[in-house]
This record gives C-alpha cells, sequence and structure tokens, in this order.
C-alpha cells in the first residue's frame, strides 16, 4: 500500500504529540527530528526534507502553536499544510489544445519505468472525457514495446498508429500527425523509447523530437520504486530536455513515497497523474491536499467517493444501504459488494482512503482480493434461503456447503466470520457519508455497495 512505511511512523509520532496536554519547545522540536528521519528513510531527497522541516518549526514553535487548547493538533495541521505546499498545493490539469486542434503528448522515461502502459492508461482516461487519441509507436528498439501499445490499446478502445521498427522516430511521429489530421483526431500520444540509463544518443533523439514537433506537453514517467533515483532522472530531463510535468508509476508498490515528495520540490514541475495498479483504468490525478491526508493516516474520502461514483450505480446503492438498515443483508449482496470494491482498487485500498476505519480494521480477518473465486464457489453453493438469512447456518449446512464447493469447513467458516465483520464496516460507513446533519458531498454520499 502506498506510503504505508511513511504513514505508520508519522501517526506514531503525532499521536505522542495528541497525548501531551501542553506543548513545550523541546516537544516540538523532539518530534520534528523524528519526522526528519521518518522522511529520509522514505526517501525524500535531503534538501527538501531540511526545507520542509525548516519551514514547520518556523510555524510550530509559535506562541498561538505553544499555548493552544490543542497544541498537538496545531502542529499536525502545521505538517499536513506543508506537505501539500510541497507537493504543489494545488492539482494541475493536463494542458490541451481547445476543441479539435491536435494536442501532442510526448511520453518519455527510463526503460521498465513502465511508460508504454501508461500512454495507454492516459489515452483511454483521455477517452473517457470526449478525446479522440491516438497512440504512436515511436520505440523502435523494443519490438516487444509496439506489440505491448498494440495489445493494450486494443483494451483502451484507442488506434495505435506504427511503421514497426524500419524507420526512424521522427518520421514515425510525422506520418502520425498527418494520420491524426486525416481522420480527425485529436490527440496524439507518443510512446518514445527508453533506455536503462540515462544516455547522451537517446537524449539527442528526445531533443530533435521536441525541436521538430510542436509538442503540446513533455510528460516524464517515473517509477515511485526507485525513489530518490527517480528524483534524478527527473532533475536530468528538465535540464536537458525540458519537462511540462510528470507521471509517477507503481505508487500502490511504494511504502515509502520519497518520489512522490521530492519531484516537485526539487524540479518546480507538478506531479500530474499516478499509476496505482496494473490495469489501465488504474490512473488518478495527483491532488497533492488527498497526497498528504493520506501520508498522515486522515484518510481519502473525496477520491472514495469518486471511486464509489464511477463503480457503483446509484440505485443499487440506495437499495443496498436500506437493506444494511434492516438487517436484511445476505451473501448474495455481499458478493455484490466484494465485486463493487474490485472495481474500487480493492479493499486494503478502500479502508486505506476511510479515516478512522483503516486502522480499526487493520488486524481484522478481512477477504483477500485474489479469493473471490473461492467466495464465490462457497456463496453459490448455499441454498437461495441460506444466502438470504446467513442465521441458518448451522454446522450441518456449513459441512455440506464445504463438499458443495469443494474447500475444507474452515474456509466456510472464515467466509461467515468475514461477512459478519464487512457487514459491520459497511454500516460504519454508512454512518460516516449518510448521515442527515451532513452537508455537501457528504451528505450526498451513499454506501459503494
Amino acid at each position: 500500500m502506498a506510503f504505508e512505511s511513511l504513514s505508520d511512523k508519522l501517526q506514531n509520532i503525532f499521536k505522542n504529540l495528541r497525548g501531551k496536554g501542553r506543548l513545550s519547545e523541546a516537544d516540538v522540536n523532539t518530534a520534528l527530528k523524528e519526522v526528519k528521519m521518518a522522511l529520509l528513510e522514505a526517501d525524500v531527497n535531503f534538501k527538501v526534507v531540511k526545507q520542509f522541516i525548516n519551514s514547520v518549526q518556523e510555524r510550530a514553535v509559535g506562541q498561538d502553536v505553544l499555548t493552544s487548547l490543542t497544541p498537538g493538533q496545531m502542529v499536525i495541521k502545521i505538517v499536513n499544510e506543508e506537505m501539500i505546499t510541497l507537493m504543489g498545493s494545488e492539482a494541475t490539469e493536463l494542458k490541451l489544445k481547445p476543441g479539435n486542434e491536435i494536442s501532442v503528448l510526448m511520453m518519455m522515461g527510463l526503460q521498465g519505468a513502465g511508460k508504454t502502459t501508461m500512454a495507454a492508461k492516459l489515452a483511454m482516461r483521455l477517452k473517457g472525457k470526449g478525446k479522440k487519441p491516438l497512440l504512436v509507436a515511436g520505440d523502435i528498439y523494443r519490438p516487444a514495446a509496439i506489440e505491448q501499445l498494440k495489445v493494450n490499446g486494443e483494451k483502451a478502445g484507442v488506434p495505435v498508429f506504427s511503421m514497426g521498427t524500419g524507420n526512424k522516430p521522427l518520421n514515425i511521429i510525422k506520418a502520425a500527425i498527418e494520420h491524426a489530421k486525416a481522420n480527425d483526431i485529436n490527440v496524439v500520444i507518443l510512446d518514445t523509447a527508453g533506455r536503462l540509463q540515462i544516455d547522451e544518443d537517446m537524449m539527442a533523439e528526445l531533443m530533435e523530437i521536441r525541436e521538430s514537433i510542436d509538442i503540446t506537453q513533455t510528460l516524464l514517467v517515473v517509477d515511485a520504486m526507485t525513489g530518490q533515483e527517480a528524483v534524478n532522472v527527473a532533475k536530468t530531463f528538465d535540464e536537458k530536455i525540458g519537462i511540462d510535468g510528470v507521471i509517477i508509476t507503481k505508487l500502490d508498490s511504494d511504502t515509502r513515497g520519497g518520489a512522490s515528495l521530492s519531484i516537485r520540490a526539487v524540479t518546480g514541475k507538478p506531479v500530474l497523474f499516478s499509476g496505482i495498479g496494473e490495469k489501465l483504468t488504474d490512473l488518478e490525478q495527483f491532488y497533492p491536499d488527498r497526497m498528504a491526508s493520506r501520508i498522515l493516516g486522515m484518510g481519502d474520502v473525496l477520491t472514495l467517493i469518486e471511486k464509489a461514483e464511477a463503480a457503483v450505480d446509484a440505485e443499487k446503492a440506495r437499495e443496498m444501504e436500506k437493506k444494511l438498515k434492516k438487517a436484511e443483508f445476505g451473501f448474495d449482496d455481499y458478493l455484490e459488494s466484494m465485486q463493487h470494491i474490485k472495481q474500487m482498487g480493492g479493499l486494503s485500498d478502500v479502508l486505506s482512503m476511510m479515516p478512522g476505519i483503516g486502522g480499526k480494521l487493520a488486524g481484522a480477518d478481512l477477504p483477500d482480493d485474489k479469493a473471490l473465486g473461492r467466495v464465490e464457489a462457497i456463496i453459490y453453493s448455499m441454498t437461495p434461503k441460506e444466502r438470504a438469512n446467513p442465521s441458518l447456518l448451522n454446522p450441518s449446512r456449513k459441512n455440506r456447503i464445504a463438499k458443495g464447493a469443494g474447500v475444507d469447513i474452515a474456509e466456510v467458516n472464515r467466509l461467515v466470520k468475514q461477512f459478519e465483520q464487512s457487514r459491520k464496516m459497511m454500516k460504519q460507513m454508512g454512518g460516516m457519508f449518510g448521515g442527515k446533519k451532513r452537508g455537501g458531498m457528504f451528505g450526498k454520499f451513499k454506501l459503494p455497495f
């Protein structure tokens, strides 16, 4: 899970702060030393850490904080605000030309960063927003890249322009733009060649493309897992080619978070998107405030709502909520809810975005996303009455179900336990978002199941 290690450390530090009634300057300084170590261990750039701690310290040792009724909360608030500033304050939109004018987006990055897949993800996202994208296979040095782009393009429902490996990338791109003009395409996404390391030939090729083609935006794709190296790569590409924005891949696998926190501060260039999974839909716009909230363990309710709205039919959500309130929620509903959660990125992702709930359920025996097939087999081995009324499941019925599903009875017992835990979790979520006293987006939110 993204930022897991950093988030855990910061939450422990802040827990100690909250436990103190009054804070001295020494208390604040001790806490900030621990925050500094946590950030350095998360592979955040040293200069960035130093600047960040100085900014927080300057504000946190002020009289209005130390004499506050809740000084611990005030310090956390300052850390949150400075972290948002560090990552760019506000989300930066991808800049495209208006109407049917052709926007050319050049994807750059090292080999293995996930550039080819990211090109397809971006194309799919733009298509969903009403644009007509074209993917261009400009990586002639790795034949597998062309095939990969074609496969992903087909999955995304986006055309791919290719001339094989026998032409110069610049000539392929020029031909692709002419093709776009002739076919009413308004976004051309260039998948350029990557290397295992930055080299002069690679840079020269990219500079030639940049100088010869009217590029709308240059987008650098970096791997979050490389931490500090991702920052160095971004700095080099910006100095030699010039970059307009950064896309961070594999953020879901990076427990540290160093790249996300450092890139904007070091390069001055915004992070536009983050890749949070392998599916083509696993692409999120980068919101500094939401990211800071996740890192500090405060959840990310707005992203959760957006994911729920995209995955769940509103009418079904209302029906499910009614069932929960009337205690009519059965195994058929449970199975449907698990499928919705899977669409939203998986249970761990959903929990990580829920303030105050993820931590409480951290030790719970919740279902693994990969176990959904076995869960289906067990549920479909139940009679309609058993699925509708789980209280009927006595030991003899469980034995019959286990035999029907081809699993050990222990798995059936585990599923029943998981069902009860999930039902409790959903009730908690309903209380959080569905209360009459809440206004705005929160008041309108319905259970995503």
